[in-house]
């Protein structure tokens, strides 16, 4: 359901600054708008409409960021990373019909805080990850961005222990999440979420906001260090990893 066209300039007011900050997290590390934006839109709009608004300025954001880095995108990771994104969002979609999304959202949760939390207390091991370590995180990343609307955490996860550059790993996550992105826009689009204006217009409006959180977050990569930007990487993730166990929780 739209949110109230009435009270669409105090949403707007709150979404702008919001999504500024969300979008220079992603601008350094390639993901994180949802779970930093999500709770604080939520309590000026409907959940139902937040995630269809965030999927287009995703799309368009990684998009903006893969074009930008072109250069760095990681082909040959991609090439594994694609076809099991794919498969992966398929199984994850059909999870989603199956079982209660709680004990896996706040495993995951678990999971990832406890991965951060290791990463910043031995900055010093740079153990470079096994091609075929692909096949999990990829599968998982798929499964957990159709279930959860967000897997590119756990293919920065990934790709941050496979690439020396971080721009790489920038790069290469953007590209990851535009497809993502893309094929729950083309979802939601089917489903006739855009067609009100409500959700098309707030997404326009909100493009400066996300514009300038990107050049900003771009901005603040270029003078950090890899290890520097693993540490970021890793005080992300922990807050993505609270998100969900907090949303597990608060769904049970």
């Amino acid at each position: 359901m739209p949110f109230d066209f009435s009270s669409f300039w105090t949403t707007l007011a709150v979404a702008i600054p919001t999504l500024a900050i969300a979008y220079i997290i992603f601008g350094i590390a390639g993901f994180g708008t949802a779970m930093i934006a999500a709770p604080v839109l939520a309590q000026v709009m409907p959940v139902a409409s937040i995630v269809p608004m965030l999927a287009l300025l995703d799309c368009l954001a990684a998009i903006i960021n893969g074009v930008k880095l072109n250069e760095k995108i990681a082909k040959r990771e991609m090439m594994w990373l694609v076809p099991l994104l794919v498969a992966g969002s398929i199984v994850g979609g059909t999870l989603l019909l199956i079982i209660p999304p709680r004990p896996m959202m706040l495993a995951l949760g678990v999971f990832v805080i406890g991965y951060a939390i290791w990463s910043l207390a031995s900055p010093s091991f740079r153990q470079t990850l096994n091609q075929l370590w692909v096949i999990p995180f990829g599968a998982i990343g798929g499964v957990f961005s159709a279930m959860f609307g967000s897997g590119g955490f756990i293919y920065a996860i990934y790709l941050s222990r496979r690439l020396e550059d971080k721009d790489a790993v920038r790069a290469t996550v953007s590209v990851l999440i535009a497809l993502a992105a893309f094929t729950r826009a083309v979802i939601f689009a089917c489903a006739g979420l855009y067609t009100t204006l409500e959700l098309p217009l707030m997404a326009m409006l909100l493009v400066p906001a996300m514009l300038i959180g990107l050049f900003a977050g771009h901005r603040i990569t270029l003078r950090m260090s890899r290890e520097q930007f693993v540490r970021v990487l890793s005080l992300v993730l922990i807050a993505t990893g609270a998100t969900l166990v907090v949303r597990a929780l608060a769904s049970g």
